[in-house]
């Protein structure tokens, strides 16, 4: 039994590593989160009601309309958190889903994740919030920002229960500002919007002089039985959603948040010492991974 489960494991990780057409190399994929999420995310393809492709036409979530009706009210309300500042990098706070990409430029204002919207999401943008609120299958909302010259380099984000949903608001309208999907490129517009699979390997620029300021919402995954779309929403609501992260104080932090900001710690001692030695670096990272699938196959 132990052999096939470890069997059964191996080979989703196998199926994640070659779905789509652009793949991250293999070591890169050992230690990626979409591996140990594997079998989840297999799940996920499985059962989902979607094909399984890079970019899905936004007409397949008629619920989400609304939101591109209202751009404009969304955008205004975006362009006071700029005014404001609190589209920002987490600073104060660590944010285990996103933290690689404020080395890069990007910045964020988290409506809600996975959960209750934050109370500074109602105070600062109530008439957005109120939106999505009213609509279920959006699971986390929030405004991003990419300034000139910033990008977010290759990733797959580690959890297919969901889709992604982008809705331009203040961009550049320019082919040089765009995010790159399994090799398909989308260039952000105003008023716009584009629903993509974000478990696919993806990345994005904006090398033009313009800010690019967007609306994001992870979507529910349409599954084809209702205990799959069960077991999806259990999983978002107890693992998913202690990734919270906060935007300031009095905001709601997630179990995992609260644990990494003691894990980043070691994560910036490993960072200090590839500087210093690589090869003690990858000794010490592959003894470590070595060591978790001993433990694995031991159990």
């Amino acid at each position: 039994m132990k052999a096939l489960i470890l069997l059964a494991y191996v080979a989703s990780i196998v199926y994640v590593h070659l779905r789509g057409k652009v793949r991250h190399k293999l070591t890169r994929q050992l230690t990626d989160h979409s591996t140990f999420l594997a079998p989840v995310n297999c799940f996920m393809y499985l059962f989902s009601k979607v094909p399984n492709r890079p970019f899905l036409p936004p007409e397949t979530f008629p619920e989400l309309k609304v939101i591109t009706d209202n751009w404009e009210m969304i955008r205004a309300e975006g362009e006071r958190l700029l005014d404001a500042g609190a589209i920002k990098r987490s600073e104060q706070y660590n944010d285990v889903g996103f933290n690689s990409f404020f080395k890069t430029g990007w910045k964020r204002f988290y409506l809600k994740w996975y959960d209750e919207a934050h109370p500074s999401a109602n105070q600062l943008c109530p008439k957005t919030t109120a939106l999505v609120r009213d609509i279920p299958s959006v699971k986390a909302a929030m405004f991003t920002e990419l300034p000139p010259g910033a990008r977010l380099v290759r990733h797959r984000d580690p959890y297919a229960g969901s889709l992604r949903y982008h809705l331009g608001l203040v961009t550049p309208n320019d082919e040089r500002c765009f995010i790159d999907v399994d090799g398909q490129r989308y260039s952000w517009r105003d008023g716009e919007a584009v629903v993509f699979d974000e478990t696919f390997i993806h990345y994005a620029e904006n090398t033009t002089e313009k800010n690019r300021l967007i609306f994001f919402c992870d979507i529910e995954r349409p599954l084809k039985y209702r205990w799959a779309q069960a077991f999806n929403r259990w999983f978002s609501r107890n693992v998913v959603a202690a990734a919270s992260s906060p935007n300031e104080e009095g905001d709601k932090t997630g179990a995992l948040n609260r644990l990494f900001g003691s894990v980043y710690k070691i994560r910036l001692r490993s960072k200090a010492l590839k500087k210093r030695n690589r090869t003690l670096y990858y000794l010490e990272k592959w003894a470590f991974f070595g060591a978790l699938l001993a433990l694995i196959i031991w159990i």
